[in-house]
């Protein structure tokens, strides 16, 4: 496979008011970038993106996928048609365009795909129940494809980034609408105290150049300081402790639960002042 720092890189996005930022962004690095516009929501966006690309410049040697989006509240809260929109986009859009570039991969016998699948698809909490299980799901696809595919010398791997200083991050940051629910004004709180120390997304994308440049068939790839020991506290912990953890109405008791485990002081600013 050539490298990929000199190759042509697409990137491909959904947003139209974004181009001129990402125009000037590109221009000003001198990068080997074309962007172009793609919906993954839409079939016929993905099939036509992608056999633009391959008409024009051959073979796609790497497929990254990043799209994602949220919705925080309570299952009784949210509205259904917000489940299938996270799920469409999160899950759906990334089978999409994997679909698209499989075939030509196995053909060639080689090719790389890269899913991004934060720790939300390896910790379930309240209040991210339709992200969640949009990445729960792209994990046990992720892990299935890769099985699939290696006979055909195709990589897939999983890159899962803790609490990223992305916008979407920036977001949970804000306690959402009233609820009777208390997890999503506990949850705002720890991405505040997480992004009091941000971790940049370029740590991100450096991991998802390495994967694609060193030939790895490592499956799983955390990235960022909290990813790990995230996933060994949550590891560490029976289902039943986890789903009462999440469940106590006592707010103090859940940070408190925080800091001893896991060393992470969670608590809204105001509430800091004297604690350990």
């Amino acid at each position: 496979m050539p490298s990929v720092t000199s190759s042509l890189i697409y990137l491909v996005y959904s947003n139209p008011a974004k181009q001129q930022a990402l125009e000037t962004a590109i221009a000003s690095e001198q990068l080997p970038v074309t962007i172009m516009l793609m919906d993954v929501d839409s079939d016929d966006s993905v099939a036509r993106a992608i056999g633009a690309i391959q008409r024009d410049h051959g073979p796609i040697d790497v497929l990254v996928n990043n799209a994602g989006i949220e919705h925080t509240g309570s299952v009784e809260e949210i509205p259904l048609a917000d489940f299938r929109r996270v799920m469409e986009t999160n899950y759906f859009g990334a089978l999409r365009a994997i679909q698209a570039v499989v075939p030509g991969m196995r053909e060639r016998r080689g090719g790389c795909i890269i899913n991004v699948a934060p720790v939300a698809g390896k910790i379930a909490s309240s209040p991210f129940g339709p992200y969640t299980a949009s990445k729960f799901a792209l994990e046990a696809f992720s892990e299935v494809l890769a099985q699939e595919m290696a006979a055909f010398d195709v990589r897939v791997a999983i890159v899962e980034p803790g609490i990223i200083d992305t916008p979407m991050a920036r977001r949970l940051e804000e306690d959402g609408a009233p609820s009777r629910y208390p997890q999503s004004e506990r949850f705002a709180a720890l991405f505040t105290a997480s992004l009091e120390q941000p971790v940049p997304p370029a740590m991100v994308a450096a991991k998802m150049l390495e994967i694609a440049e060193s030939g790895t068939r490592q499956l799983r790839h955390p990235v960022g300081p909290d990813t790990e020991p995230f996933l060994r506290w949550r590891a560490a912990m029976p289902d039943e402790e986890w789903v009462a953890l999440g469940a106590t109405v006592d707010d103090e008791v859940w940070y408190e639960r925080i800091e001893r485990d896991f060393g992470h002081n969670a608590r809204p600013r105001a509430q800091r002042v004297g604690t350990a």
